[in-house]
């Protein structure tokens, strides 16, 4: 069970690592000016980890203002719904809402097991 409990923190890491990819994504594929796209393409991904680290990085334990209970719980649905939005412009709709699962399962599993 461990191995199992492992590898549901190594998918949320990962999950963490998509919202980045797929902010990025979005912003170079925009369909704007070139140096639009260069501003959206790295200054998106960069709110999303100014986000993170200031209320849910490593669990909440290094975040500047971390947050538990609910309030976790919101910064994680909207900075994941938000990676699902982009991930869903930037491709479709279809792998947006697969992310969004995905990372509704995690969340799932880590609150039933107690992991951070």
């Amino acid at each position: 069970m461990n191995m199992v409990k492992g590898a549901n923190l190594a998918l949320m890491f990962l999950l963490e690592l998509g919202v980045l990819a797929g902010a990025a994504i979005w912003g170079f594929t925009l369909d704007t000016n070139p140096i639009l796209r260069v501003i959206a393409g790295i200054g998106a991904p960069a709110m999303f980890v100014v986000v993170w680290a200031l209320f849910a990085a490593g669990g909440g334990k290094n975040a500047r203002f971390p947050v538990t209970g609910c309030w976790r719980v919101a910064v994680e649905i909207a900075w994941f719904g938000g990676a699902a939005v982009l991930i869903g412009l930037a491709f479709t709709a279809v792998a947006g809402i697969a992310f969004f699962a995905v990372w509704a399962v995690n969340g799932a599993l880590r609150l039933l097991w107690r992991q951070a």
